[in-house]
């Protein structure tokens, strides 16, 4: 992989390389930033530089290492603790797809949509094997690992001393989205580098050039990802689930606004049935096209981020979000949030939800 595959990052990608043409490369850096922005792709082809062609086009070479958060399958021994290495296979595939992926992605390719995906004390183990190990060129191991905030507290201790005696000619790449989480002696001996978003004008760019969308399309889009590819991509996706929001969101103005209580209480046994994380994925989802709105009466294309079936939506509905409920309704979608991440029974949680928006429709 090349830094031309990389969408934008300009600013980042010439820090990068700076630092290999002055040899200051440091032997641990940390590369953070927000969902979408790619990191990820970034340490990947930095990973992937010039000095290691070889690396270039499969993304396999011995003396590169991906690490990477792990489950624990059904068919694992009782005392084995997950390594990258398990699932090798999975995530080679996956990377050649995209270095542009989440963690649900990730979960999915594994098979393990409902666990807690870890990096443990095993991985650290393995990484310290591989590394005391002579370089197959003469020239850098380089060591990339996605997500080390997931590592877990044995887990983190091992690679701090790793990091702090580093194997010669090793060098350290991780790629952290919640750099909060990571345990601070091992921040305070990586040079973070952070990631902006990326620009709405490269989101655009990459959307023609590489997806063949109309401009037009690639506009709005890009402005809707606001600075990640993979919210761009989410938005592509034919069926996504946006469009199901979309609709259980207009399923529920239009009846709540015509008092149809039979079927609202339908509505709310239909949300009911969602799960508990996409229940909070559409309330967040309520929360922006609330604002979306409520930004739309002021007839300034700048401050609303809409698709064209959102926008069809908003032309006659968006008189009906205003200074007067704007804030309760933003502040009842949040109390849903907490309630249902609290277990509360959905049903009567929607329900009231339902009942309570009735009311502040009439608010105009």
């Amino acid at each position: 992989m090349s830094f031309d595959e990389v969408i934008g990052q300009q600013e980042a990608k010439e820090r990068l390389m700076q630092m290999v043409e002055e040899g200051r490369l440091p032997h641990a850096m940390m590369l953070c930033g927000p969902h979408g922005c790619g990191k990820f792709a970034l340490a990947t082809a930095f990973a992937s530089t010039p000095s290691a062609k070889a690396m270039l086009e499969k993304l396999e070479h011995p003396d590169l290492h991906f690490t990477y958060p792990t489950i624990k399958l059904p068919s694992m021994s009782s005392d084995h603790k997950p390594v990258s290495d398990d699932f090798a296979k999975e995530w080679h595939e996956l990377l050649m797809q995209s270095p542009y992926f989440t963690m649900e992605d990730w979960m999915e390719a594994m098979g393990g949509e409902n666990q807690q995906a870890i990096i443990t004390a095993g991985e650290s183990d393995d990484l310290v094997r591989k590394l005391s190990l002579k370089s197959s060129q003469g020239g850098y191991k380089v060591s990339v690992i996605w997500l080390p905030e997931r590592m877990n507290i044995e887990c983190a201790n091992k690679l701090l001393k790793l990091i702090e005696e580093p194997p010669m000619q090793t060098v350290f790449i991780m790629v952290c989205e919640e750099p909060d989480k990571l345990i601070e002696t091992i921040r305070s001996r990586v040079q973070r580098i952070d990631v902006k978003r990326l620009a709405e004008a490269d989101i655009q760019e990459a959307l023609v050039s590489r997806r063949g969308i109309d401009a037009e399309m690639a506009r709005r889009i890009s402005r809707l990802a606001n600075g990640s590819w993979l919210k761009a991509m989410e938005e592509l996706q034919v069926g996504s689930e946006n469009e199901l929001f979309l609709d259980m969101y207009i399923m529920l103005m239009r009846l709540a606004y015509q008092r149809k209580i039979k079927e609202l209480r339908k509505w709310s046994e239909q949300m009911a049935g969602m799960g508990r994380e996409k229940q909070k994925r559409w309330l967040t989802f309520f929360l922006r096209m609330t604002r979306e709105n409520f930004m739309y009466n002021f007839q300034d294309e700048e401050l609303v981020y809409m698709t064209q079936k959102e926008e069809d939506f908003a032309r006659n509905f968006a008189r009906f979000v205003n200074e007067k409920n704007i804030l309760q309704m933003n502040d009842l979608a949040n109390l849903c949030i907490r309630d249902i991440g609290q277990n509360a029974n959905a049903r009567i949680v929607f329900f009231d939800f339902a009942l309570q928006m009735i009311v502040l429709l009439l608010q105009k």
